[in-house]
């Protein structure tokens, strides 16, 4: 079971946002990451809680961010559930999507887990819903994903398998790169890895 800390930062002036403190793991029915977020003073900043079926599907999502909570799940696409602070105001939203995407490194590997791309594979287009701090808005947007390639690294605990993706926003054009190993990201824009005490899961 991974366990470890990201860092996350504005992707533009590389401000620190926010630590992720996570732990993930796969189970009998497909995987789970759970995750506390704290501000770079030390404050509770949120969670996540993403469980996704052996597909990819998100079958449980629950994210809690400035006092606002979002719960969601693949139902006709996706549907989601939005409260807002005060807990009298609950919005729900559905879109043919095919899964959800936020700033958690969490949404990272799900899709990747979602689209199983191979190195010779073509890029492949994927629509998602995401969910932007710190109000959790919902957006709708497209990417296009492509697995550029797929190395193996020697390390104290045997080989680690390293993908690296290159992910284009359809809208703007932006490309930027992925680098995932099983279940953790290793590096991504905004995201950085700063402890992990075991390696990552293999995922199948």
């Amino acid at each position: 079971m991974p366990r470890g800390r990201y860092s996350l930062h504005d992707p533009h002036d590389h401000t620190l946002l926010a630590e992720e403190h996570f732990h993930c793991a796969p189970g009998p029915s497909g995987w789970r990451y759970v995750s506390q977020l704290t501000t770079p003073s030390g404050d509770r900043a949120g969670s996540v809680d993403l469980a996704v079926d052996d597909l990819g599907r998100p079958i449980r999502l629950e994210l809690h961010a400035a006092g606002w909570q979002v719960r969601g799940a693949a139902l006709d696409g996706v549907t989601w559930v939005r409260t807002d602070p005060t807990g009298t105001q609950a919005t729900e939203g559905n879109v043919r999507a095919h899964a959800f995407t936020g700033t958690s490194p969490a949404f990272l590997i799900a899709t990747a887990r979602l689209l199983r791309l191979t190195p010779s594979a073509s890029a492949t287009r994927v629509r998602l819903v995401a969910f932007t701090d710190p109000v959790l808005a919902p957006r709708t947007l497209d990417q296009s994903w492509a697995l550029i390639s797929r190395e193996t690294h020697a390390t104290d605990n045997g080989p680690l398998a390293v993908d690296e993706y290159q992910v284009t926003a359809l809208d703007t054009g932006e490309q930027h790169a992925v680098h995932i190993s099983g279940d953790v990201v290793l590096a991504a824009p905004g995201i950085e890895l700063e402890h992990l005490e075991s390696p990552p899961s293999v995922l199948t």
